[in-house]
């Protein structure tokens, strides 16, 4: 099945990107509405949107998808019911495809939900009880955006259709269709892990890591960012950029603290993708939908690579996540060393490497844009502590001592990983500059003083210095002191923000539930309520049999009192 799998997504990827490529050429869209049923002149029509954008999102999507499932063959192979795993898995490409062809708000929700579901089913596929933890926290936190489209979905019923697309142009002085735009920055916000609803995404590293590869890197989290690209012509038309761009670069810079605390390797490269998600966001939210949608793509492509890598190392570390336990790695796993250095350096920004293109282009349009200074710094400090992470991660995993089992040996030869590790290396290092090329056929002139165009570099330099101090760094002394605890208990578990999601929005619900439990359903309400009832009807009940079983007593004992009564009465 996972051949099979492999052979039809990867054909449907690249005959959709052809397709991609041919659309956005010739400036070509293709708009088709599908009559399901007509009942009393109403009819109930499915709508899918064609265009370049759509076509080539999905074209990557079924490519990464296809590579995931041919390297599942060998990191999956003890699983006993790899069927089931991959049947999950198309489902949620299946979803990932509505959303993405959709310029309607129904099928939108269909394939949203249909996102949240199977993301839930991947996080807890691995049954035990922090699996559990993790796939309610990041369910919960997905419904609150699936309620947001709801409440969009009844507002819309203003306009006669849900096609939002047809109201680009209608939306001047609208409050139904402002209110629509807030709820739908609501939802991109939880389904894109921005803060308040960032916890779940470093949780969801409890999923297999294929898993980990294709939705909660690449695909699954810049569901929100490309709803919103839709979205853009009402997002600058309301003026709530400055809002997304507030929470995309404090989200930027959160993960990027958290990255360099942290030492599960899955979870330094989610709060790197965490990191990453705040640059798209906050760079649409200056108006520039295009570059967000490049910079998803590109993205997409190396950190695949980077979860794959990581996948390749922890198979053969006996599933040991902890970055403390590595090292030399490159001795032992050359092909795998490459690949993650590939991507990591491509994450970073090196030039000619795919995040290069990007990254690069978003710099030094912030330079170029009209921006307050504290954006400014958020954004290049956020790109230095990015730098500072990959390097510290190189610098665990790649030199030093090997920290492991002194009698273990490590394996890079695995066909299907390293097939779809090559495979993913390829478009990592050329896919940024061929999608330049595609996307901005008109190149960008961006004039800047030297200073500013080496400064994206320079930030780069010194964040990779940054990391190599802070993997030297002993955190041991630190901790003795109670400032460099609590700084570094704030920064390394993302501003508190997993108990906040979790520890705090339940205590008190618990608290008066347990309160409100203890004094009316075991206490006055037992009182008043069954027990107490029960206890009377008793009482009651015994009262009555004594009466009963003493008849014959009280009977005789009225009969004296009867008596002494009319002796009283009559003689005294």
């Amino acid at each position: 099945m996972c051949s099979l799998s492999f052979f039809s997504l990867f054909f449907s990827s690249t005959l959709l990107f052809i397709l991609g490529i041919y659309y956005l050429l010739f400036d070509y869209s293709v708009f088709v509405e599908w009559e399901l049923f007509n009942l009393n002149g109403s009819m109930v029509v499915m709508t899918l949107i064609f265009d370049w954008m759509s076509l080539i999102f999905m074209s990557f999507v079924m490519y990464i998808s296809s590579l995931v499932i041919y390297y599942s063959e060998d990191y999956m192979s003890g699983e006993s019911n790899m069927n089931r795993f991959i049947i999950i898995v198309l489902m949620f490409i299946l979803s990932m495809g509505f959303l993405i062809i959709s310029p309607n708000l129904i099928s939108i929700l269909l394939g949203w939900d249909g996102l949240g579901l199977v993301s839930y089913c991947l996080v807890i596929y691995y049954q035990n009880v922090s699996s559990y933890s993790a796939g309610m926290l990041t369910a919960l936190s997905n419904r609150i955006g699936d309620v947001a489209i709801l409440i969009s979905i009844a507002w819309m019923l203003n306009f006669g259709s849900w096609n939002y697309i047809y109201y680009y142009d209608f939306i001047s002085d609208s409050f139904e269709m402002s209110l629509i735009t807030v709820l739908i920055i609501l939802a991109a916000m939880t389904k894109s892990a921005q803060i308040p609803f960032s916890s779940w995404l470093p949780a969801a590293m409890a999923a297999p890591t294929p898993v980990s590869a294709l939705v909660h890197s690449s695909t699954l989290v810049t569901a929100g960012v490309y709803l919103l690209i839709r979205f853009s012509p009402m997002l600058n038309l309301y003026n709530f950029g400055w809002f997304l761009l507030i929470i995309g670069c404090m989200t930027m810079f959160m993960a990027g603290l958290g990255a360099n605390f942290e030492f599960d390797l899955k979870k330094i490269i989610a709060l790197s993708t965490l990191s990453q998600l705040g640059l798209m966001m906050s760079i649409l939210a200056m108006g520039y939908s295009k570059l967000a949608f490049f910079h998803l793509l590109t993205h997409a492509l190396f950190k695949a690579l980077l979860f794959m890598c990581a996948g390749s190392m922890i198979h053969n570390l006996k599933d040991t996540q902890d970055i403390r336990f590595m090292g030399s790695i490159v001795y032992f796993m050359p092909l795998t060393s490459v690949c993650f250095n590939v991507s990591s350096l491509s994450l970073c920004g090196l030039p000619f490497l795919a995040g290069f293109y990007s990254k690069d282009l978003i710099l030094e349009l912030v330079c170029l844009s009209w921006i307050n200074f504290l954006i400014f710094f958020l954004y290049f400090f956020s790109t230095g502590l990015t730098a500072a992470y990959s390097f510290r991660l190189f610098y665990y995993s790649m030199s030093g001592d090997n920290n492991f089992y002194s009698s273990f040996s490590f394996n890079d030869k695995s066909y299907y990983i390293s097939f779809g590790m090559i495979f993913l290396l390829i478009v990592a290092v050329f896919g940024g500059s061929f999608l330049s090329w595609l996307i901005f056929p008109v190149p960008y002139m961006i004039s800047l003083p030297y200073y500013l165009k080496f400064l994206t570099m320079f930030v780069v330099l010194l964040g990779g210095y940054l990391g190599y101090l802070i993997s030297e760094m002993n955190l041991s002394r630190v901790l003795f002191s109670l400032s460099g605890l609590s700084f570094v208990s704030f920064v390394g578990s993302m501003w508190f923000m997993p108990f906040l999601s979790t520890k705090l929005i339940s205590y008190f619900p618990l608290k008066y539930g347990y309160l409100s439990s203890k004094s009316f359903d075991y206490g006055w309400g037992e009182l008043f309520g069954g027990q107490g009832i029960y206890n009377l009807f008793i009482y009651l009940i015994e009262y009555i049999q004594g009466w009963y079983d003493s008849n014959f007593k009280i009977y005789l004992l009225t009969f004296i009192f009867w008596m002494l009564f009319l002796v009283i009465y009559f003689y005294v």
